[in-house]
């Protein structure tokens, strides 16, 4: 394979260079770096941008998120009319002039990600002096988990699974805020590079207020986000932190990445590490089921490791996408009730009953989605937040990285691991996974109906080298030139090949 390198077009207030259309990294406030990375306040500043670049449309905000893998996945049905123009990406068209437009703003938007993160990192550690308490650690730490989720998502769309091939270059793993080239590393490279930021990232973290007693987890209001904390800097900054890759998100996402690498031994160890602090509650059913749309909590906020805040959810999610209607996107309810096993184990799944609402069309009926919808007159601090965020890492993935990192060696609690996730959900019956091809198949069918419209079931699929299963009991079988997205061209990339 021919090599790639990328050049990174650095613009800055004082910058000679004219603005890149590949990277454009310049804060929105037009503060030079010099400016600000002067103060603490600065570097709050900018970290907060790299997580408010990711919560924009080509990424997190709804691409990464209810979008392309999704589309992929084959969780959707699409309206006729293909407003969207989603059509030809569900046939895995990839030469079709929408998906390419996607698919490189996609790529852009990650490495623009990318490289405001090496920022921070490039002028932090001159400037420890700055800090107060433990803001150093945090955002030195938070910089790194954000460039290793940036990277780990670039290699899981456009590079093969190491299970495939782990030898073959795949994507840059960009480390340095500069415009020298950076060549393609191959999968196990990125791989190895993902792990070792992120295994900074989770030792500076361990001064997070998170993993304080005082840090109650619960809906996001002062009180029930941090009671009589022992911590002087009280501010905003340190509180809310499952909205950020604080420490517990970190070994999450180390769960992820290791699972993913095939290494279930450090997959479960940080897997057990969120589980057995117990520091993530099971949503109670009366929030769930609440009939107050403004108390009523869709998607399980109490047990997210870490979330994507986005402002303009309800009109993206619900007036564009998910409407009342067959005009965009929406599910089939045989569709729905197949997936969610309604006539069998589910009949009890609360996530059909509430993230689905049933509406007529013509003979017939077809299932809109609910999942992201929240009350838009709610004023309460909770109504605007926790109805605002796109899921990024859940507690109940985690269960499903142990249950199957321990399936070989603890079977029995592997299947403890998924019957607890399914009570929590509303299904009493046990699972059966008394063979290692029924618990795969299990975890899939539990990946496709707990993370729904969440962006994860493609990358499941693809890291097990598996069939897609779509609609109308079809499968679409595994192959490389669907699971592998075609790098951006040449002109996009400012690279050559």
């Amino acid at each position: 394979m021919k090599k790639l390198t990328i050049v990174l077009i650095l613009f800055t207030a004082l910058s000679t260079l004219s603005c890149s259309k590949w990277l454009d990294i310049q804060p929105e406030s037009e503060i030079d770096k010099s400016v600000l990375f002067a103060t603490e306040d600065g570097f709050k500043e900018a970290l907060i941008g790299v997580y408010t670049r990711c919560a924009k449309d080509d990424l997190y905000g709804k691409e990464l998120t209810i979008g392309t893998p999704e589309v992929l996945a084959q969780n959707y049905a699409l309206s006729s009319n293909d407003p969207l123009r989603y059509q030809q990406t569900k046939l895995f068209k990839y030469n079709d002039g929408n998906f390419i437009g996607r698919k490189d703003n996609i790529w852009k938007g990650l490495y623009n990600g990318i490289v405001n993160a090496n920022l921070i990192l490039t002028e932090i550690d001159h400037k420890k002096q700055l800090f107060t308490g433990s803001n150093y650690q945090l955002i030195k730490g938070e910089s790194l988990a954000l460039r290793a989720y940036l990277h780990f998502d670039a290699l899981r769309l456009f590079g093969p699974a190491p299970v495939v091939n782990d030898k073959i270059e795949a994507i840059p793993y960009v480390t340095s805020y500069s415009n020298k080239s950076t060549k393609l590393s191959t999968v196990s490279q990125v791989l190895d590079s993902v792990v070792r930021d992120l295994e900074e990232a989770k030792e500076l973290l361990k001064v997070d207020p998170i993993r304080l007693k005082s840090y109650v987890v619960g809906y996001p209001t002062v009180g029930d986000t941090l009671k009589n904390s022992e911590l002087q800097d009280k501010s905003l900054f340190l509180q809310n932190r499952r909205h950020r890759l604080n420490y517990y998100a970190v070994c999450g996402l180390l769960a992820r990445t290791y699972l993913y690498k095939g290494d279930k031994i450090k997959a479960l160890l940080n897997a057990r590490e969120v589980i057995d602090v117990k520091k993530f509650p099971w949503t109670n059913a009366t929030d769930f089921l609440a009939v107050d749309a403004d108390k009523k909590d869709r998607i399980f906020y109490k047990e997210l490791l870490f979330a994507w805040y986005i402002p303009a959810m309800n009109s993206t999610y619900n007036n564009d996408w998910f409407q009342d209607n067959n005009s965009a996107i929406y599910l089939d309810q045989d569709e729905a009730k197949t997936i969610y096993e309604v006539a069998g184990a589910g009949g009890g799944d609360m996530r059909y009953t509430q993230w689905f609402g049933t509406v007529s069309v013509g003979n017939s009926f077809i299932s809109s989605i609910h999942k992201y919808r929240r009350n838009t007159l709610g004023d309460s601090f909770a109504a605007n937040l926790h109805y605002l965020v796109a899921p990024a890492i859940r507690l109940t993935e985690i269960y499903y990285i142990a249950a199957e990192c321990s399936y070989e060696t603890a079977p029995a609690q592997a299947a403890a691991w998924l019957d607890e996730v399914r009570e929590h959900r509303g299904i009493g019956q046990k699972v059966d996974i008394s063979t290692y091809a029924k618990l795969q198949s299990e975890l899939l069918k539990e990946y496709r109906k707990e993370m729904f419209a969440e962006g994860q079931l493609f990358f499941a699929y693809k890291r097990l080298n598996v069939p897609i299963v779509g609609q109308q009991g079809t499968t679409i079988p595994a192959n490389q030139q669907i699971y592998v997205w075609p790098l951006p061209d040449d002109e996009i990339i400012y690279g050559q090949r």
